[in-house]
């Protein structure tokens, strides 16, 4: 069980916390590094008596270390380990039941999406789409039976930020419960629940494990009451994460620090060198003064992450030319790792969404979005600029 650390510790500073937090030495043999607890079951003491664990679905030393590590880090009590990033969203949605409405950001991740709108609706609950930015749309949204408001800052794919505080208040009024996808900036760049969030939900599988080998998800909160629910969700649906992948985890936390940095540098340099490509029709990335909300950006975020999103002149073919012809940036959805990724969001993460839907957002053909690695910058730099120069002649049909 997930324990509330003290004073002393939060005091500490995020690099110290995320080596240290739930990761003491094994008191039985003084291993430095948390085990791989790879059992099933455990032995009781007596009947009706245990060390704390009793059926692994339930309970894993190396799960509750990696829980209270993301707990400490996002500056909350508790945290849940899940199977995967949607394993992680539906513990949350297992909060609801059937007449309850959502108001949820528009643009959300494909996955997240197509389990609101074929999965969940089957159940009776409902969901209304809106610009999460503006703040209006949040309060007109809200109805009666709004029991819960879900939003991504920054979104997938278009980096689209919400002011968290500012709906947190709504929520707080309206006595809502605010859920916040924060897999892109991660606890590192921003706490939500520090800004008045209840929930926060993460991919484990990106940037918290860092190195693209593990696919996880997992949920924070501060309320005990409400971890307690979650938890018993979570047993109860028994989507937890393998011990061998709470310890890989765990060993990509303690270096998130240092390559959030880097992903960083590189992901800015890109994204002024895109902005001012010719053959680039608009970029995507908070960290840039053209972005529409780099003022809260700068006021929410410590740091603007290392997505980057831009539209290529050329439209369907133009984006092809790109995403096939790249050396270092690999073809592959997902993000968050220390290689470079490219991906063509309508063809790939957001093709759950119908065309008719996710266009008006944005989502066009020609829309990529790039996981910049922690790779040489200038290497990253010169693979954009050969793609993007084929994108300059005329593409011959085949």
């Amino acid at each position: 069980m997930s324990k509330q650390f003290s004073t002393t510790e939060k005091e500490y500073g995020f690099t110290t916390r995320a080596i240290h937090a739930g990761q003491e030495a094994c008191p039985s043999t003084g291993s430095l590094i948390t085990p791989i607890y790879q059992t099933s079951t455990f032995v009781l003491d007596e009947l009706g008596k245990n060390k704390g664990y009793q059926y692994a679905r339930s309970h894993n030393p190396t799960r509750t270390a990696l829980e209270e590590c993301l707990a400490s880090l996002e500056g909350a009590r508790y945290g849940l380990a899940a199977a995967s990033g949607l394993a992680a969203v539906s513990i949350v949605l297992d909060l609801l039941k059937a007449g309850d409405h959502v108001v949820v950001g528009e643009d959300v991740y494909g996955g997240v999406y197509r389990l609101f709108e074929r999965v969940l609706r089957k159940f009776n609950i409902n969901f209304t789409y809106i610009d999460a930015s503006n703040l209006e749309a949040v309060e007109n949204a809200i109805t009666p039976e709004t029991k819960l408001v879900w939003i991504e800052s920054p979104t997938n794919p278009l980096l689209k930020l919400a002011d968290i505080r500012a709906i947190a208040n709504i929520c707080q009024r309206r006595r809502i419960r605010l859920c916040v996808d924060n897999t892109f900036a991660t606890p590192y760049f921003q706490r939500p629940i520090e800004l008045g969030a209840d929930i926060v939900v993460h991919s484990t599988t990106k940037y918290l494990s860092g190195h693209s080998d593990i696919i996880g998800g997992a949920v924070i909160c501060n309320d005990e009451e409400l971890y307690s629910e979650l938890k018993f969700f979570q047993n109860a649906s028994g989507a937890v994460p393998g011990p061998f992948d709470c310890f890989l985890a765990l060993r990509g936390v303690k270096t998130l620090a240092l390559r959030l940095r880097e992903h960083e540098r590189n992901a800015t340099a890109i994204a002024k060198y895109l902005e001012n490509h010719s053959q680039v029709e608009k970029v995507y990335y908070p960290g840039l003064p053209s972005h529409p909300q780099f003022d809260l950006a700068k006021t929410q975020m410590a740091g603007f992450g290392g997505v980057v999103a831009f539209v290529v002149k050329g439209g369907l073919e133009a984006a092809k030319t790109v995403v096939n012809s790249t050396s270092l940036f690999q073809l592959a959805e997902s993000l968050g790792g220390v290689k470079s990724l490219i991906c063509h969001p309508a063809t790939m993460t957001h093709a759950p969404i119908p065309k008719e839907v996710r266009e008006p957002l944005g989502i066009v053909d020609g829309l990529i979005r790039l996981s910049i690695g922690i790779e040489e910058g200038k290497d990253l730099l010169q693979d954009l600029e050969s793609v993007l120069a084929l994108t300059q002649q005329p593409i011959t049909a085949q």
